[in-house]
């Protein structure tokens, strides 16, 4: 899998969450919350469904690290053993 697999999947799962948001308009270094206007339920939602997608655990303290698509997909692919 690579960077782009788990960038395509992060953005998958975010037009579940939010049906609105054209995943093509987002800039993958910038807030992910403010961009897509984001409220606290939805980011859990976002990350319990990444975590279920890729069989990781996703716990709580590292939410603040995973503020961007960018980071999102580094963190994925740190924890899954994949080049980035």
């Amino acid at each position: 899998m690579t960077a782009q697999d788990i960038e395509n999947a992060v953005k998958a799962e975010l037009r579940r969450i939010a049906p609105d948001i054209d995943p093509a308009e987002i800039v993958p270094d910038r807030s992910l919350r403010e961009q897509c206007d984001l409220d606290s339920i939805d980011f859990l939602n976002l990350m319990a469904a990444l975590g279920k997608r890729f069989g990781l655990p996703m716990p709580e303290e590292d939410y603040p690290r995973l503020s961007t698509i960018s980071a999102i997909v580094a963190y994925i692919a740190e924890k899954t053993g994949q080049p980035r």
